[in-house]
């Protein structure tokens, strides 16, 4: 396992001591969660933003969908007449 040093300013050091004793658990661990929580958080917004340049270039291939088709596609979900999904 990898030693990081960090400086925490008092207005983060603070509350995280408080939170760190009604927790029960180690600063260590409060930080190495927020940090496992912000890289994954990050990762989903990469992948969020390769999917959403993806989509962009399928529509400047005129690869989109009429609108109506799709909302009358999501209007039947749970229907007796549900539909196949639009597609081209």
């Amino acid at each position: 396992m990898g030693v990081t040093s960090i400086r925490l300013s008092p207005e983060v050091e603070t509350p995280l001591k408080i939170l760190s004793e009604r927790l029960d658990r180690s600063k260590n661990y409060l930080i190495n969660q927020a940090v496992k929580e912000y890289v994954a958080r990050q990762a989903m917004e990469d992948s969020r933003w390769e999917d959403t340049l993806k989509a962009l270039a399928s529509v400047k291939k005129d690869k989109g969908f009429d609108e109506q088709e799709v909302v009358s596609w999501i209007q039947s979900w749970g229907t007796d007449n549900e539909s196949s999904p639009p597609s081209k």
